[in-house]
């Protein structure tokens, strides 16, 4: 599909997108309505920029089901955030919505390298959390075999991969990681195994380096949270050069995360989605609070979808130590980067004093690094950190679910061995 044919299907779906919203009568309707919004016509895809923002408070406020755009008898499932933040965030299905999402996360499997006949290992939690489900059904409409393992049971996951011969494995990139290290261990041979999309949660180029050292894969992202659909709104292809957004279901901005005002290509800014096709929670320019760069440019794979980068970080997971502001990704680029540690580890932030403290917790390949790493953070973020350099196994692995990368030491005993 070409750029203009592309545009003209997103402003279609836009007016249908709006005049559902109108209808509908809640508490995005009744802004666009404020905003002088009588019509879906009213809107064109360059004046997108000028609507009102949706935001996770909005869900919240409206919880569960208050912000439905379609009948309560025609949801046909409900996924959302693990509520880690204090409270889960809900989010309907229709079945239509449901056929959306696996075809999006089939669009990302193939993306990756994945065909019918594939057999796709699945270490995604299965739950309310969207990423099991939502790549287990990509693998059945692509027409692949899901293994549909979950998170834990490592021995028995390396097992399945050997056994099964999967060519391709789903998970966090830190559970990739722990998987690695127990092949090794178990000194197993994964000839079959050659793609690994992996997601959840913000990855660098250095992790990727470090995965593809451990796993026989390429290693490419996966995008996507659960308000939006869930996984299967970006990916990176073969050429692992950003991450394709299927924007034709969801369109993509980048905005400044403190005034709001749309970036410029290229300069990291909060992602904005508009999901046109969605049934039963479409949302009008949702702030993700992902900070990533977009590129309009053609990929070497010949896809025109504009692609976002990697994502740095959240915007409520930026650290502010001693005036120096640093996403978490920034120092795991550091890290990595330097070829002087495992790649495992643990950002300690001391607040039992007034002036907080960051203490990097990573376990070295060989020799005393401390010295090293705390200059490259210093010259590389304007960081000042101190290094800990703990014994080989003791920063925690992913077993399940998401990496834990930053932890508060607010009183009491060191949340490592090893920290004073």
């Amino acid at each position: 599909m070409s750029p203009d044919e592309r545009a003209a299907l997103q402003r279609h779906r836009l007016w249908g997108l709006v005049d559902r919203l109108l209808a509908a009568d809640g508490v995005q309707g009744r802004r666009l309505k404020e905003a002088g919004v009588g019509g879906g016509s009213d809107v064109t895809l360059a004046g997108l920029r000028g609507l009102p923002f949706t935001t996770k408070q909005d869900l919240w406020d409206n919880y569960p089901f208050g912000m439905l755009a379609v009948p309560r008898d025609q949801v046909a499932a409900v996924h959302g955030s693990s509520g880690t933040r204090g409270r889960p965030t809900l989010v309907a299905y229709t079945r239509a919505d449901l056929d959306l999402w696996a075809a999006m996360c089939a669009r990302s499997l193939s993306c990756a390298g994945a065909s019918p006949g594939s057999v796709v290992h699945n270490a995604y939690g299965y739950g309310l959390f969207t990423g099991g489900i939502g790549i287990h059904q990509g693998a059945v409409a692509l027409g692949a075999t899901v293994v549909p393992m979950s998170g834990g049971m490592t021995d028995r996951q390396v097992r399945m991969l050997a056994d099964l011969r999967a060519d391709v494995l789903t998970c966090t990139p830190a559970y990739a990681l722990r998987l690695g290290e127990a092949v090794a261990e178990a000194g197993v041979e994964l000839p079959a195994l050659k793609a690994g999309l992996f997601g959840a949660e913000p990855w660098s180029e250095e992790l990727r380096a470090a995965i593809e050292d451990v796993l026989p894969v390429k290693a490419m992202d996966i995008y996507g949270l659960s308000e939006v659909i869930g996984p299967g709104v970006a990916t990176e292809c073969l050429e692992q050069d950003g991450l394709h957004v299927n924007e034709d279901h969801f369109i993509v901005e980048a905005v400044d995360p403190s005034s709001g005002v749309p970036v410029e290509d290229g300069t990291p800014g909060e992602l904005v989605f508009t999901t046109p096709t969605k049934q039963a929670l479409p949302l009008l320019r949702y702030r993700t609070g992902d900070i990533a760069s977009l590129n309009r440019g053609e990929c070497d794979c010949g896809r025109t979808l504009v692609r976002m980068s990697k994502v740095l970080g959240r915007a409520d997971d930026m650290l502010v130590v001693k005036g120096v502001n640093v996403y978490p990704s920034e120092v795991e680029r550091v890290l990595l980067g330097s070829g002087l540690v495992r790649p495992h580890y643990q950002l300690v932030v001391d607040r039992r004093t007034p002036a907080a403290r960051l203490l990097v917790a990573c376990e070295a390949l060989s020799g005393d690094p401390r010295a090293e790493l705390a200059h490259r953070l210093h010259e590389s973020l304007g960081l000042t950190a101190e290094v800990v350099v703990l014994p080989a196994g003791t920063v925690p692995r992913t077993e399940v679910g998401k990496a834990v990368r930053v932890v508060s030491w607010e009183d009491g005993g060191p949340p490592l061995p090893g920290l004073s």
